[in-house]
């Protein structure tokens, strides 16, 4: 029998967060990154720990099972997750995947215990080539967007995170149709990124992390994750970084397996009683 429902709360300026839960033991609440929604990024990882844990899949404003709303500032989008994180009314391990929500939001939690974290982008690290290459994928995927073109927009959008091999997979799966109707909130949001600054750039904000951090990171990933593991794990005071055989960034959706075996040693650990 399914143990599968859904859990939402309703965030300080009146909008509702859902998300889906599955499984049961100590609760994990597993953020999304930018292109995606909790289903689409974490199904595929949480299929292997729901005899273990309680997983809950919560979604931005304007996606999945949440409402809308036009404010999607990358503080605003915390909050709303914080707000997430202690409707469950017990501490809980937080896992991530490229945008860096989950970092900061055990900066600024009590309730977090433990942080897995794969591949946050921490983009003030581009060098001057990458710059020019996303500014032209950003540019290209907001042409596509005004177009109408959401399906091609979302993988033009892709080329910024993932590899040729990546992409093709994600065809094939039906992950970028899927997150094209989402275009036009992610523009919305990495405007609002870019104006206000890389989020985790001030090495004060990784600095506050109490909690412990497993900064995951695939081997044959691109040279910005690479760069963004390391400084994670430099400017965290409790993290440790392991290495995903064969994976890129989509490592979520290529390796599920592995990375749910890792998640479940260290939070198995992280959430021992004292």
């Amino acid at each position: 029998m399914s143990t599968q429902r859904t859990h939402h709360v309703t965030t300080t300026d009146g909008v509702t967060i859902g998300a889906t839960v599955h499984g049961q033991g100590p609760p994990l609440v597993f953020l999304h990154g930018s292109i995606g929604d909790g289903d689409l990024d974490w199904q595929a990882v949480v299929g292997h720990l729901t005899d273990r844990f309680t997983c809950h899949l919560p979604s931005m404003r304007g996606r999945g099972l949440s409402g809308d709303h036009p404010d999607l500032s990358f503080g605003r989008l915390v909050e709303d997750f914080l707000n997430y994180i202690d409707s469950i009314g017990e501490p809980t391990g937080l896992v991530g995947w490229s945008a860096p929500f989950a970092l900061v939001a055990a900066a600024q939690s009590d309730t977090v215990e433990a942080v897995a974290y794969f591949e946050s982008s921490m983009l003030s690290l581009m060098d001057e080539q990458e710059h020019a290459a996303v500014g032209d994928i950003f540019a290209r995927t907001g042409d596509l967007a005004a177009e109408g073109r959401l399906d091609e927009a979302a993988r033009a959008f892709a080329a910024f995170p993932f590899d040729d091999d990546e992409i093709a997979l994600l065809e094939e799966v039906g992950y970028l149709e899927a997150a094209g109707r989402y275009v036009p909130n992610l523009l919305n949001h990495l405007q609002k990124v870019m104006e206000q600054g890389d989020p985790i750039a001030d090495p004060a904000v990784l600095g506050a992390i109490s909690a412990p951090v497993l900064v995951l990171l695939g081997s044959d990933t691109k040279r910005l994750f690479a760069a963004s593991a390391r400084a994670v794990t430099d400017r965290v005071p409790d993290a440790r970084m392991q290495e995903v055989p064969g994976a890129g960034h989509a490592g979520p959706l290529t390796h599920p397996e592995a990375l749910a075996e890792a998640f479940t040693e260290f939070f198995s650990s992280a959430q021992q009683p004292a």
